[in-house]
């Protein structure tokens, strides 16, 4: 772990290797867990705008359930989330086949709304977890990545590079290109 501003640091964001193969995975990190993707306060709001926009790309279930309990929920641990169809998939996962998709994402790609989808979901395998002073920022190892992690080995693709967009969205880029001094330093052994 190190210190980069306010964030505390997992060194295996830098040392892992992470490339997200959907078609081994097909997208499972959207229908499988036990809760919503991470919400914050300011997403909520955005994701109350954007409903009407993205609605005609959403499943019917999906729309059913964001009816029933809202854009957004408190989950069980009083977190905000994505609300879950019959508690497993995310009701914002549409399917391309077999693979799930964001229709949030879906309606960002076609020029329909400006907001990608919640950066919790941008950033993964990365997890923040923020706390009063600080943010932790780690690397989160799911079985269910094991092709990702195998692809980005292959690639030699170290985890921030790969949320590089999501990193960069999140904490800005000074931080970004600090991580970069950081990890260029690690690797030479400094």
């Amino acid at each position: 772990m190190f210190q980069l501003g306010k964030t505390i640091v997992s060194e295996d964001i830098l040392e892992k290797e992470f490339v997200c193969n959907l078609s081994a995975c097909k997208g499972a990190c959207c229908v499988d867990g036990d809760a919503g993707a991470p919400l914050s306060l300011a997403e909520t709001k955005i994701l109350e705008e954007i409903y009407p926009k993205v609605k005609p790309f959403l499943r019917k279930q999906g729309i059913e359930a964001i009816e029933a309990l809202g854009t957004w929920v408190n989950g069980a641990d009083g977190d905000l989330e994505t609300p879950l169809i019959d508690n497993k998939d995310c009701a914002y996962v549409i399917f391309d086949g077999k693979t799930a998709l964001c229709g949030i994402e879906q309606a960002y790609n076609q020029g329909i709304i400006d907001w990608k989808k919640p950066v919790s979901c941008h950033l993964y395998p990365i997890r923040v977890k923020d706390f009063t002073e600080f943010a932790a920022v780690n690397y989160d190892k799911w079985d269910i990545c094991d092709a990702a992690c195998s692809l980005g080995q292959e690639l030699e693709v170290p985890v921030y590079k790969f949320v590089k967009e999501a990193l960069i969205r999140r904490f800005g880029e000074d931080w970004y290109l600090e991580l970069e001094k950081v990890a260029e330093d690690l690797k030479k052994g400094l």
